[in-house]
């Protein structure tokens, strides 16, 4: 049944490893965009991470029968004014990659004190089937930036991410431990309730599918 297929709307290996390792258990055929949609690219134009999750999961829903679940996410840093924010994947320009985002925050904030250092991951999710929006999901983390970038598991900017909480970034924390914790980790907790509530239904139906109808 298509019901019983979701696919990850997203190219990033890590983002895909790290919501199939959280839906472990839950009876869906979990599914990336390079086994299914590989050569169809969707281009993100949204101000916010719900508007970019919400246009992207609508886009990749009407191109095939099941769940589709997309999701934007970044770094919001209290003395940037937020930023990098929606652009995290590409703030340091042209051809950006991890190292060089660290890096750009870093210069950034080389003078900043420990108060000034404040940041939080935000994580949005959309789950969509055949164009209709079913659920979005919210998740955060608050921490702040490190003077140096620690640990080398995780991926964009968890080596700068300190966690007070656990008194290390994120890319020190083994996979379990940061799914537990992370903006990730808490959306897709609710996204995981969600679906283990639809298996409990009479229908059989996605639990607000109906409210998403109207």
């Amino acid at each position: 049944m298509t019901e019983n297929r979701l696919l990850l709307a997203t190219k990033n290996p890590g983002k895909v490893r790290e919501i199939r390792r959280a839906l472990e258990g839950v009876p869906l055929k979990i599914l990336g965009l390079g086994e299914v949609l590989s050569g169809l690219p969707h281009r993100e134009r949204g101000k916010t991470f719900s508007a970019n999750a919400r246009s992207k999961s609508l886009f990749y829903s009407r191109k095939w029968d099941g769940l589709t679940l997309a999701e934007d996410s970044g770094l919001e840093i209290e003395a940037l004014g937020g930023a990098p924010g929606v652009r995290s994947a590409r703030f340091s320009g042209r051809k950006p990659s991890d190292e060089k985002n660290n890096r750009k925050v870093l210069r950034l904030l080389r003078n900043a004190p420990a108060e000034d250092r404040k940041a939080r991951f935000v994580c949005v999710m959309v789950l969509s089937r055949k164009g209709r929006v079913v659920k979005e999901f919210r998740g955060e983390a608050r921490g702040r930036i490190g003077l140096a970038p620690r640990g080398t598991s995780g991926f964009g900017y968890d080596p700068l991410f300190y966690y007070p909480p656990l008194r290390k970034t994120f890319a020190e924390l083994a996979p379990g431990v940061k799914n537990a914790v992370s903006h990730r980790g808490r959306a897709v907790l609710q996204l995981r309730a969600f679906l283990e509530a639809k298996k409990k239904a009479p229908s059989g139906e996605l639990p607000g599918r109906a409210m998403a109808r109207r």
